[in-house]
């Protein structure tokens, strides 16, 4: 696949900074513990499910006290229209003891911190310490992936290796950015039957026709 200059990589940064500076996730929340919740929950779930799912689980359980505590069966039925919901059940609930034994009930903003809570890896903390915090972080998921391939960003075979390709070419304002390109990676770049008329970067485009991902 051939690879973006210097000069493309610079030109698709401005574009992206230009069109989507003011983005944020399309999760729904109110403080940092229900932004956990919902970005743990979206892996390998579309965010409009979580944006169901949460609303009656956080009514219930609005604080990782009261979710430290819940009855994990509870926590399954609430959630069970999400995909790896017994798993991510088991997890949240370890999360919020953890919150709850550790950090005095508050939620880290650290990424490293962040990552010793169950169920979170280094993506979602990065995607918690970008939405809430503007964290200058990049976090790959199959959006970003796909776009960072198509635009010839990068080759790496690993979302963490495309993580630290597009950290080292963009450098900053990558909260932005990774914002940017999973709205576009959802809704223009899309795997199947791309929007190519309604595309802002169709001279960038290395490889639409055979990178699906």
């Amino acid at each position: 696949m051939k690879k973006a200059t210097k000069k493309e990589i610079l030109q698709i940064h401005q574009l992206f900074i230009d069109r989507y500076s003011d983005a944020v996730t399309e999760l729904e929340y109110k403080n940092a513990y229900e932004l956990v919740i919902a970005v743990a929950l979206s892996a390998q779930c579309t965010d409009k499910r979580v944006n169901i799912i949460t609303p009656p689980l956080f009514k219930k359980y609005p604080n990782p006290h009261a979710l430290a505590n819940a009855d994990i069966n509870d926590i399954k039925a609430l959630i069970n229209s999400c995909s790896f919901f017994n798993n991510k059940a088991k997890n949240i609930i370890a999360m919020a003891s953890r919150v709850v034994e550790v950090y005095d009930g508050e939620i880290p903003m650290n990424e490293k911190d962040l990552q010793t809570l169950a169920g979170v890896g280094q993506k979602t903390a990065n995607v918690v310490m970008i939405e809430y915090t503007g964290a200058n972080l990049m976090a790959v998921d199959t959006h970003v992936f796909r776009v960072s391939h198509r635009l010839g960003l990068s080759d790496d075979k690993t979302a963490i290796k495309t993580e630290a390709t597009l950290v080292k070419k963009f450098k900053n304002n990558l909260h932005a950015l990774h914002q940017g390109m999973v709205l576009f990676g959802r809704y223009i770049c899309t795997a199947k039957n791309p929007k190519c008329d309604e595309c802002f970067l169709t001279e960038f485009c290395k490889t639409k026709e055979t990178f699906k991902v």
